[in-house]
């Protein structure tokens, strides 16, 4: 890798995406803002998302670990104490969808997806900070999710307060709804990677070789070389569509947490698997210097969306690392990392990355907010510190 792509991970975490989320930093209420609209306008008594939370106490405790700052440490905590204090249900246990400004719980719905991403923050904090009690609470989920978010042949998607099931609305789209989804057992998977990175646990291992083989005979599709996204309860694909962030996100995260396992054969057919996809994304989705957002029944979807290319960049890495006489990634790389830069980081004073833009760099009819519950420094950030680490 070229020190200038490591240079600009490092301007971009410094001067853009740790200064802003510092600043969202909630001090009367506990936690960070929930909503900053795409006019820069912060609304402090807006709700606040759980996953949002999660995302968040996740990226400063990895970056705190990974440039060995304290500074960084004490904002992770503050997004802890905000976890345990409020986004936990002290009733019936589990992580709400969200809670008010001051700590209310609003959408009380227990989702899987959710539960996944407060084990990966927690485990990632305990590894930052030490703090028993964070790791305890990581494992106490992880049982919790084991015991109330499994079914006969894969994990639920969305229950009420009580652990009831209930229509998956938040994790669908494309006008289906979808009983088993992709996108939650990829989380899954990568929040049990976390988990038994920091503990090691053969529990934990176990059911993460589970998820390894629903990937690999449920998942993926290797007539397309694809993911499969939403799915009935038996793993029937209910819709044509190739999600091209997911799938090259899929290509290095999948890939990271089953060489955790020491497994040579398994390593090896997921390498493979995920080499075909990082490929098939390459060809058919990589366009004017950046990555097409998926393609629906056919139709492209020409928008570059935010966390799509951030997971393009450390996705051709990956592959590039691989296979380095194939030159072709590791420029993909540092083309989406330059367009990034120059078409997604906000230059207006006090914003961080815009949502999305089309490859020109022109805003989208959909411009979301800067900030709101799906909007967050786990993509982006995630890209800097594996860009320094790699």
């Amino acid at each position: 890798m070229n020190t200038n792509m490591k240079n600009t991970a490092l301007g971009m975490l410094e001067e853009n995406i740790i200064p802003f989320w510092s600043g969202l930093r909630d001090e009367e209420y506990g936690g960070f803002y929930g909503l900053m609209d795409i006019d820069l306008n912060l609304d402090n008594k807006a709700d606040k998302g759980c996953i949002l939370n999660s995302r968040i106490l996740w990226f400063f405790s990895e970056a705190s670990r990974v440039l060995q700052r304290d500074d960084l440490l004490k904002q992770a905590r503050h997004a802890y104490l905000f976890l345990v204090d409020y986004c936990l249900d002290k009733q019936h246990d589990g992580i709400f969808w969200s809670v008010t400004y001051d700590g209310k719980p609003a959408d009380t719905t227990k989702h899987t997806y959710n539960q996944a991403f407060a084990v990966y923050a927690l485990a990632a904090y305990y590894e930052a900070s030490g703090d028993k009690e964070a790791l305890d609470l990581a494992l106490r989920l992880f049982n919790m999710l084991e015991e109330k978010c499994t079914e006969a042949n894969g994990y639920g998607e969305a229950y009420d307060r009580t652990f009831s099931p209930v229509s998956n609305d938040k994790l669908s789209e494309n006008d289906v709804v979808a009983d088993r989804t992709m996108n939650t057992l990829l989380h899954v998977f990568e929040a049990y990677s976390g988990l038994y990175r920091a503990t090691k646990n053969p529990e934990v291992k176990e059911k993460m070789l589970h998820i390894l083989d629903t990937f690999i005979n449920k998942i993926y599709n290797p007539e397309r070389q694809r993911q499969e996204v939403f799915f009935d309860t038996n793993w029937n694909s209910i819709i044509d569509l190739t999600s091209y962030g997911h799938d090259i996100e899929s290509s290095w995260l999948i890939e990271w947490g089953c060489k955790m396992l020491d497994n040579p054969a398994l390593t090896t057919q997921i390498e493979n698997i995920c080499s075909e996809m990082a490929a098939n994304v390459y060809k058919h989705a990589f366009r004017e210097s950046s990555l097409r957002n998926e393609c629906v029944r056919g139709v492209e979807d020409e928008s570059r969306v935010w966390w799509v290319q951030a997971e393009a960049v450390v996705g051709f890495l990956n592959i590039a690392e691989k296979h380095p006489e194939q030159s072709e990634y590791m420029s993909a790389a540092e083309d989406i990392l330059a367009f990034i830069e120059d078409k997604l980081v906000d230059k207006r004073p006090g914003s961080e990355w815009l949502s999305e833009v089309m490859p020109d760099g022109s805003h989208t009819d959909k411009m979301k907010p800067i900030v709101e519950e799906w909007k967050c420094p786990y993509h982006n950030g995630r890209m800097c510190l594996e860009i320094i680490t790699r």
